[in-house]
C-alpha cells in the first residue's frame, strides 16, 4: 500500500512540474526566446547599440571579425562589453566569403573563400578563438557563417571547429521551435531597412507561436549597406523591455546551451 502512494505521489509530482512548465513557458520560463546578433565588429556597435541595450538590461551576441580595425583599436571597449554580459562570437579572422558570378562587388583573392584550404579557415577560426578568450576570459562561444557561407571548395569547414563552439549562426530565415532548430546552422532574420514595426511584428510572431527569433543586424545608424536607423533599433529595445515577461532576450551562447539541456523535454 504505502508503494502505491508513493508512486501516487510522484506522478502528482510530475503532472504539477509539467503543468507548471506549461504555464510558465519552455523558454527559460517565457513563451518564446530572442536574440538580438550583430556581425562585423562595427564602430556603431560600440557607439550605438551596447549603450542602447544596457539602458534596458539587454544582452546581445556581437560577431567579431578578429583583424578588424574596430577590434582592434577598441579591444577595451569590447572587454567592457563582454563584462557587462554581451556575447563575443566568432566571426573569423578575416571574414572571406566566395565569389561568384552574381557577387555585384568581387572580393580581393586573399579574401575569396574559393582560394582558401581547409587548413586556413580552421586555424583563422582557432586563432579568432584565442583572441577573444584573452579579451572575455570565456570558453563558451557562438560562430557565425561569414555570407552565410559553410564550404571550402566541397567541404563543410564547420566540422572541424564545431568543437571550439556551442552552436552556428547561419543567414536563412525561420522561427523554430526547440525540437527543431539545427544548433549548425541556426535560422536568422537579416535587417536591412526594416521599421521598427515590422521587426516587432516578428516578435509577436514569436510569442505566438512559442518560437526562437533571432535577429541578424550588421550596421544600426551606419556602418554597412545592410543599416537600420537607431529610431528603428530603439523602438524594438523599447518593445522587448515591456515584453520581458514573455519574452527571453539574451545571448546566442546562452540560449545554444538551453537548448542543447531542455530539447529533448520539450
Amino acid at each position: 500500500m504505502m508503494c502505491f502512494k508513493l508512486l501516487g505521489l510522484v506522478f502528482l509530482g510530475l503532472v504539477i512540474q509539467n503543468c507548471t512548465a506549461q504555464t510558465q513557458g519552455k523558454w527559460n520560463g517565457k513563451e518564446c526566446a530572442v536574440v538580438l546578433t550583430y556581425d562585423d565588429s562595427l564602430e556603431e556597435h560600440l557607439d550605438n547599440v551596447i549603450p542602447s541595450l544596457n539602458t534596458y538590461n539587454l544582452k546581445g551576441t556581437f560577431y567579431i571579425i578578429g583583424s578588424s580595425d574596430c577590434f582592434k583599436e577598441r579591444n577595451s571597449e569590447w572587454k567592457s562589453a563582454a563584462k557587462e554580459g554581451h556575447e563575443l562570437g566568432n566571426h573569423t579572422l578575416m571574414h572571406p566569403c566566395a565569389n561568384t558570378p552574381k557577387r555585384k562587388k568581387q572580393l580581393p583573392p586573399e579574401l575569396d573563400l574559393n582560394n582558401y584550404t581547409l587548413r586556413k579557415v580552421v586555424d583563422e577560426i582557432a586563432f579568432t578563438n584565442d583572441l577573444l578568450t584573452k579579451i572575455d576570459a570565456k570558453s563558451e562561444r557562438t560562430f557565425a557563417f561569414p555570407c552565410g557561407q559553410k564550404n571550402v571548395n566541397d567541404t563543410i569547414f564547420y566540422d572541424y571547429v564545431k568543437k571550439y563552439f556551442v552552436g552556428a549562426r547561419g543567414v536563412k530565415r525561420g522561427m523554430k521551435s526547440m525540437n527543431e532548430i539545427d544548433l549548425e546552422d541556426i535560422n536568422a532574420y537579416g535587417m536591412k531597412e526594416h521599421t521598427g514595426q515590422e521587426m516587432i511584428a516578428l516578435v509577436d510572431e514569436a510569442i505566438k507561436n512559442k518560437k526562437l527569433l533571432v535577429f541578424l543586424f550588421h550596421g544600426v545608424g551606419g556602418g554597412s549597406p545592410l543599416n537600420v536607423g537607431i529610431k528603428e533599433h530603439q523602438q524594438l529595445l523599447e518593445y522587448l523591455n515591456l515584453q520581458k515577461k514573455k519574452v527571453w532576450v539574451a545571448p546566442m551562447v546562452d540560449v545554444a546551451l538551453y537548448i542543447k539541456q531542455n530539447h529533448l523535454i520539450e
